[in-house]
């Protein structure tokens, strides 16, 4: 859709706020609500930060990203988003980097980090099978409404980026099956735009970006997290600031 239009039905003001307790009637829903203290022991980092995931299992760059997030302060005091593109995965945590939910997601096509020039001006019907990629990168996002008038979290306006949840108009694409199945190779198949389970958005995704605007982190799949974020092995980074003497419980983060 073209930036003129969307822009036309931007809704007000983005984006923070406390993330509310889910309960959504008596259904199961596969993602996680489990805060945690954020310690880490057996390391002397030197006041160090990080992140805090409960009793998730996290890649190894989720980590990464949401431990350098939590000592850099990268995020100001706001909650922030990580996706990760290779596991097709969103996080949420809140200002602390406790995480509050985990879930899968849906995601463009076309693997790569990079956005084609212009497409957020570029007709639907018109965007290439290549040009369908959800580009890595920091972006600090804002909540907003599509050409549907459906309320989304607009990633990356000029870029016809959004979060949302998932789209079932096209019952060929069988998103809800793509999502609720164990593998992530099919979980490629939006224009971009970054898919989410309908019960976690209203839960978490939404009530993160209602008051003011947030921090979404996109991981990248092809580049590098120091290339896209320029960020540090939290761990290391302080070790190595705190002298020789801290070096022999490096093992134990």
């Amino acid at each position: 859709m073209a930036a003129a239009m969307r822009r036309g039905l931007l809704a007000g003001a983005g984006i923070l706020a406390i993330v509310v307790p889910c309960v959504v009637g008596s259904a199961r829903l596969d993602f996680l609500s489990a805060p945690g203290t954020g310690v880490v022991a057996g390391v002397d980092t030197g006041g160090a930060r990080f992140a805090d995931f409960g009793t998730e299992k996290v890649s190894p760059d989720v980590r990464h990203v949401a431990d350098w997030v939590a000592d850099s302060r990268n995020a100001g005091q706001s909650d922030f988003v990580i996706i990760d593109k290779k596991h097709a995965r969103v996080y949420v945590f809140d200002a602390g980097a406790r995480l509050r939910g985990a879930a899968p997601v849906l995601l463009g096509a076309a693997k790569g980090d990079e956005s084609v020039p212009g497409i957020g001006s570029k007709p639907v019907a018109e965007v290439l099978p290549a040009e369908r990629t959800t580009p890595a990168g920091r972006f600090v996002a804002e909540r907003g409404h599509n050409t549907r008038g459906e309320d989304v979290v607009w990633v990356d306006y000029d870029g016809a980026l959004s979060m949302h949840r998932v789209l079932t108009t096209n019952s060929t694409e069988r998103r809800l099956e793509r999502l609720a199945s164990p593998t992530t190779e099919d979980n490629r198949i939006s224009y971009g735009c970054i898919n989410v389970p309908a019960a976690f958005y209203d839960v978490y995704i939404r009530p993160v970006f209602a008051i003011r605007r947030a921090v979404v982190y996109v991981l990248p799949e092809v580049k590098t997290l120091q290339q896209v974020f320029g960020s540090y092995d939290v761990a290391t980074a302080h070790v190595l600031a705190s002298g020789p003497s801290s070096m022999s419980s490096v093992g134990g983060r």
